[in-house]
Formats: structure tokens, sequence, C-alpha cells
């Protein structure tokens, strides 16, 4: 199938310090893996600007040892605005009501926004990028594909989160494989 240029992922939480911090750092390294050139920024939906991730969220991100990261405390985090939109080829989410959130909010690009687990396994494989985007974002957003909040968890509940995005960002790029 191939992208001619670099496809432009933001992945979406709620308050973007764990969920789309992991996801976009996993897709980040894992990207030219898989031969796929990704661009890729994180955002909530309810992000408080500037805030750090949590001790738990980089330890549950530096303990897949398949990924190999940097430490991510750089990242600060960011509400989701239209220029994301606009700027992004898909918003991936990492809930339904994010989904639903970014619909009602920016309806005039909402279509390009749909729930990881969804897309996962909602795309058509023998389609062009661009049409499993649509035909998944098309859908309504189903809370059964959900990659549940680890937040006020223990480090166990983090790192089951982090795992569940790793094996979802693996599926990911494999679907994108495709021809």
């Amino acid at each position: 199938m191939g992208v001619d240029r670099s496809l432009r992922i933001v992945t979406l939480c709620s308050g973007n310090v764990a969920r789309s911090v992991m996801l976009a750092s996993m897709l980040e390294a894992l990207g030219p893996e898989s031969g796929h050139p990704l661009e890729v920024r994180s955002a909530g939906t309810h992000a408080v600007e500037g805030a750090s991730i949590s001790a738990r969220t980089r330890d549950a991100l530096l303990a897949i040892d398949e990924l190999a990261l940097p430490s991510p405390n750089a990242h600060r985090s960011h509400q989701l605005e239209l220029a994301d939109l606009e700027w992004a080829d898909v918003v991936l989410a990492a809930e339904a009501d994010q989904v639903q959130f970014t619909r009602r909010e920016f309806p005039a690009l909402a279509l390009s926004c749909c729930s990881l687990g969804q897309f996962v396994r909602e795309a058509p494989l023998d389609e062009p990028w661009s049409t499993q985007v649509a035909v998944v974002s098309a859908n309504d957003p189903d809370s059964a594909f959900d990659v549940a909040d680890p937040a006020g968890g223990d480090q166990a509940v983090y790192d089951e989160c982090a795992r569940q995005l790793f094996e979802l960002a693996q599926i990911f790029l494999t679907v994108l494989s495709v021809p």
C-alpha cells in the first residue's frame, strides 16, 4: 500500500499524560522499523497544558524491552486543537468518548478520528490507507474497543495499559503494511 509522505498521526487520550504519550512513543519507535514514515503528536481532550507525565507512565514505557525507548521525561501535555486535526491524517484515540468529543467539538474534521482499538479490528485490509481511515471513522465509536485509563492505578495497571497499547501499535502498523 505504501505512503508517499510521512503519515501524520495525533494520538489522543483524556489528559495527554499516559495513554496518548505511550502510544506516540511506541509509534515513533516502531514506525521506522515497519517501513512507515510517521510524524506523531499527542494531545488530550481535557489536558492541563504543560503537565508532565507521571513516573508510572515513564516506567511502564521503559519496561517494554522491545522498544528500548529513551526516557520520555521531556513530554508536556497538550490540549487538542483545531490545528492538530488540520495537520493530522488520522487521530487515534484511546476511547470512544474521545472520538465523540472530537466529533462534537470539531465536526468539520471529525472524520479523521477513530479509536485505535476499533481501527485495528475494523479497517478493511484490502483498501488504501485513506479508505481505511474513512471506513472506520464513519462507524459509531464503540467503547468495547477502549484502552482503559490507568489513572489512579498502581504500576501493574500502567504496565498492562502500556502492554495493550504496544500490541495495538504493532497491529496498527501491520494493517498499514498490507498491500
